[in-house]
């Protein structure tokens, strides 16, 4: 097992072309929140702003709309019809749907109907996806086994998603990761106390980050960060195990300035400057 350092973004941090043009260099859809979660799927747009992306789309219910644009007017947001995900919503987003080269499904979602997640996760296979909260459902398990997914479950999730519990100790939980990844095709980002990543051939362990990461909305960030990145064309894997090793450094440069009084706002701006130094030109 590798631990996660500064030598992936050397090696996978692609550089931009100075002469490319608006949207070459990556788009992201997030699909999420619902009529009482309106923030998270703002903070995963945040999150894949941070890695460098051109757009973010952000998909959400009609009445989170504005809501969602005040707060902020570099995304680009489109009103889903209904509260939860139904059929009829989906049928409107992919309809309405450009070009994107990754999304993050389930921050803050709420699902209405089984089949609905099944179409949005079917139709947009052929993208990178991250699926995150929400989205975490076990029906999901056979339709991103051996696809270009990421699935970015803390404890609880795991054991529903995969019907598996950890143990708690990082070494031994990521065993069980690397075992369970390997079994489903897929990679794991297994947010907890030290996070671990593998695709069940290669894992990475995390150990950057604060206890104060505990509050709302960095998991969301965390999520948002790995769809830039792979909307970068870097692999599902090293994308996940970037923004594992990113977020926590971030949380943990915030953490200096204001203790336990973190907010994922302040973590997804901090990113900005953390990953700076990575950013090259191809001149």
């Amino acid at each position: 097992m590798k631990e996660t350092d500064d030598s992936l973004f050397r090696k996978y941090m692609p550089a931009r072309k100075v002469d490319s043009r608006k949207g070459e260099n990556g788009r992201v859809l997030v699909v999420g929140g619902s009529s009482i979660y309106h923030g998270a799927p703002v903070h995963s747009a945040r999150g894949a702003q941070a890695a460098g992306v051109d757009l973010v789309y952000i998909a959400v219910p009609k009445p989170q709309v504005i809501p969602v644009r005040s707060m902020s007017a570099d995304f680009i947001v489109f009103p889903l019809p209904d509260s939860k995900l139904t059929k009829g919503s989906v049928n409107r987003l992919l309809n309405w749907l450009p070009e994107v080269d990754a999304a993050v499904i389930g921050p803050g979602l709420e699902v209405a109907d089984e089949e609905a997640l099944r179409n949005l996760v079917v139709e947009l296979g052929s993208k990178r996806l991250v699926v995150d909260a929400g989205a975490l459902q076990p029906y999901l398990k056979p339709i991103v086994r051996g696809k270009n997914t990421i699935v970015t479950p803390h404890a609880g999730e795991f054991k529903r998603f995969f019907s598996v519990q950890l143990p708690s100790a990082l070494d031994e939980r990521a065993k069980e990761v690397e075992k369970v990844a390997k079994q489903f095709d897929v990679v794991i980002l297994q947010k907890g106390h030290g996070d671990v990543i593998s695709n069940g051939e290669e894992t990475f362990l995390n150990r950057t980050g604060r206890a104060a990461m505990t509050v709302g909305g960095t998991g969301d960030v965390l999520s948002g960060l790995a769809a830039g990145f792979a909307a970068l064309k870097i692999p599902p894997l090293y994308a996940a195990a970037m923004a594992a090793y990113a977020n926590g450094i971030a949380g943990s440069q915030v953490w200096m300035r204001v203790g336990n009084r973190i907010t994922a706002e302040e973590l997804s701006a901090e990113l900005k400057y953390v990953l700076k130094k990575f950013d090259k030109e191809d001149i």
